[in-house]
């Protein structure tokens, strides 16, 4: 697999919790570096981990601001420490909903983030970096597509948020990890638009994945538990999402 990890940028949903932050993941494989969201508060540890510069590529499963907002922080500093500076027109890969570049536009008309960032429709198929991506349409609130990158000997899934769906098998197909959204305690009534840990346990062991990462956590969650519930679906290496937390792929 090379060099390959993923760190924890940020670990809730909805708000993030004292001393962490929203939606955000960097996957580094063989030097290429891609983040998976960017909500609030998740920026800061990106800069950090990333250290001697930006990332190479960036893919956004879905416009709520928990899981986009800071993608504005990105583009800022894109501007002025790579394009400003050198008189450059160069852009950063993003992948992403056309509701998340609605509400970046909003937040930050000028530079546009067309000029700031080469823009790609997530829902088509893409060779970013060493991976290939293929995007999943899952249920929620508004749309949203889990993500699968695949490089030689290595898968990564990730759901974003998302309700069950039979479609998280095959997002997480035999996968070296999935990152799945366990938000809810326990079932609300009604549809469903995200998961509880047991539901992403059983939808990663009817995927047939190697280890499994718990995230998007309402504040307030107990994350020990999260994982023991998940644990009675899924008979694999549980793992909680924890702020500069560090996976070995």
């Amino acid at each position: 697999m090379g060099d390959s990890r993923l760190t924890v940028l940020g670990s809730c949903g909805a708000w993030p919790e004292p001393g962490r932050a929203c939606a955000g993941f960097l996957l580094v494989h063989n030097g290429f570096r891609v983040v998976l969201d960017l909500g609030y508060g998740a920026a800061s540890r990106l800069f950090t981990h990333c250290g001697d510069g930006l990332p190479d590529a960036v893919v956004v499963t879905h416009e709520h601001p928990d899981h986009c907002a800071d993608v504005s922080a990105l583009g800022r500093a894109w501007h002025y420490t790579v394009q400003e500076p050198h008189g450059s027109s160069a852009r950063l890969p993003l992948y992403c909903t056309p509701g998340t570049l609605r509400r970046l536009e909003a937040m930050e008309p000028r530079p546009h983030p067309t000029e700031l960032f080469e823009v790609h429709d997530l829902d088509a198929p893409a060779d970013v970096g060493p991976f290939r991506l293929t995007a999943f349409p899952l249920p929620h609130h508004v749309p949203n597509f889990g993500v699968r990158l695949t490089a030689p000997g290595l898968t990564v899934a990730y759901t974003g948020d998302t309700g069950p769906s039979p479609v998280l098998a095959d997002l997480g197909r035999d996968a070296d990890l999935v990152i799945c959204d366990a938000t809810h305690r326990t079932p609300p009534d009604g549809p469903r638009y995200l998961l509880t840990a047991t539901e992403a346990g059983h939808w990663a062991a009817e995927a047939g994945a190697r280890r499994l990462l718990l995230t998007h956590f309402w504040p307030g969650t107990d994350r020990a538990t999260a994982a023991a519930e998940a644990r009675t679906e899924f008979g694999g290496e549980v793992l909680v999402a924890e702020e500069n937390l560090t996976v070995t792929l």
